[in-house]
């Protein structure tokens, strides 16, 4: 579609169509709804990630029909790598892959489009538009000017930007939780034997963490993440914490051999890039007469890992499911508001487990205990899998039981 051609009405309106956008515009067009999908970015494009694949966006790749793409494109792993600040290391099994977002999110964005939801690029969300309370559909700004679209549901899915939710009327903070730096290097030798998913804590990472995570075709996504990167002040101010995410980077390639590797003999592709996070359910009113609010601009990120793209996939499922049952606008609000209050609770327990990237000294013990029971290695992984409270093994109850089992 030309991006000077917008239709003047539709059904659903669904802005930004990375995970959470597509994902919940191709479950409404597969069901017979009139979808128009816009992003501010024509596809593909690249998005700031560590571009891992755990369980949880797995189950939601298969529930959207695009798994088996998506694998035949990735590169599959079979555990992660938790690497403690005095070096020791436990292998966690999973169910594990690696793919570039310019690639995932095209391959989402494309089921979409195939279900039967129409496409317009390059178009920004600019302003709601409004019948007294209620939102009615958008205005959006393209290469020629401004267009309106009437729809009788918006769905706001623009990720961790702060504009959109502040245009839309549902930003409770303009901070972000976290903040993360990666870039893409190719090193075919390393990638020879670097077959796992690597996260390393260190005091010289304190707040955050390290990754490496081998990608298809020998080139890895390398990066640092802080998480809690936002003090609030007197007022309700919030000012970043005083860290240098580029000399964090160069501190992990101090202290992780894989790393300074990597950063000395790889080859960079692109530029390093940097982007925030936001956490943890919060942040956001979840929805507005007229408009729900979906995948990370919700908040979908979980505080402890960074990891977001299950959750927003899931996210954009749930806030499909809510308009498909249909009724009033009261109604449909309520369950897309109760689906992600019921998930509240778990990105609690992640929130609270996130103290161990602040603590790195805990990452030890757990390695540390791990490595000699069997028991602690498989709660490790039932929290890969969700199937476990994060809590229970990172919490202070939790490691006192670590250390006197």
């Amino acid at each position: 579609m030309s991006p000077t051609v917008l239709p003047a009405a539709c059904e659903v309106l669904v802005i930004g169509a990375g995970p959470a956008g597509s994902a919940c515009a191709r479950t409404l067009a597969q069901a017979g709804r009139e979808v128009l999908l816009v992003d501010q970015h024509e596809f593909p494009r690249e998005k700031v990630c560590g571009d891992g694949l755990i369980p949880d966006a797995h189950a939601a790749l298969r529930a959207l029909g695009v798994y088996d793409e998506v694998m035949d494109r990735a590169f599959r792993a079979q555990h992660v790598r938790c690497v403690a600040p005095r070096g020791g290391h436990v292998d966690v099994p999973g169910t594990l892959a690696v793919l570039p977002r310019r690639e995932l999110d095209d391959i989402v964005c494309r089921a979409a489009r195939e279900a039967g939801a129409r496409f317009a690029a390059p178009w920004r969300f600019v302003a709601p538009l409004l019948d007294g309370e209620r939102v009615v559909g958008a205005r959006l700004k393209g290469p020629d000017g401004e267009h309106e679209v009437q729809a009788r549901w918006v769905v706001l899915a623009t990720g961790a930007s702060v504009p959109p939710l502040v245009a839309a009327g549902v930003c409770e903070r303009r901070a972000p939780s976290g903040v993360a730096l990666r870039g893409y290097v190719h090193h075919p030798e390393l990638a020879q034997t670097l077959r796992e998913l690597q996260i390393v804590w260190h005091p010289r990472l304190s707040g955050g963490y390290g990754w490496i995570f081998p990608g298809p075709g020998g080139v890895f996504n390398v990066g640092a993440g802080l998480t809690g990167s936002h003090a609030t002040e007197a007022g309700g101010r919030a000012s970043m914490r005083d860290v240098n995410l580029r000399q964090m980077l160069e501190a992990f390639a101090s202290v992780h051999a894989p790393a300074a590797e990597l950063l000395e003999r790889g080859e960079l592709r692109g530029d390093w890039k940097g982007a925030p996070l936001r956490c943890s359910l919060g942040g956001a009113r979840w929805s507005r007469p007229g408009l729900l609010v979906t995948g990370e601009a919700a908040g979908s990120t979980y505080a402890f890992s960074g990891e977001g793209i299950g959750k927003a996939l899931e996210t954009g499922l749930l806030a499909a499911a809510a308009l498909l049952e249909g009724g009033d606008d009261a109604a449909v609000r309520a369950r897309h508001e109760a689906a992600l209050a019921g998930l509240k609770p778990r990105f609690a327990l992640y929130e609270k487990a996130s103290h161990v990237n602040h603590r790195p000294w805990l990452a030890d013990l757990v390695v540390w205990r791990a490595r000699r029971s069997p028991r602690i290695l498989r709660r490790m992984s039932a929290v890969l899998e969700e199937r476990q409270n994060p809590g229970r093994l990172l919490s202070w109850r939790g490691i006192t039981k670590l250390m006197f089992e």
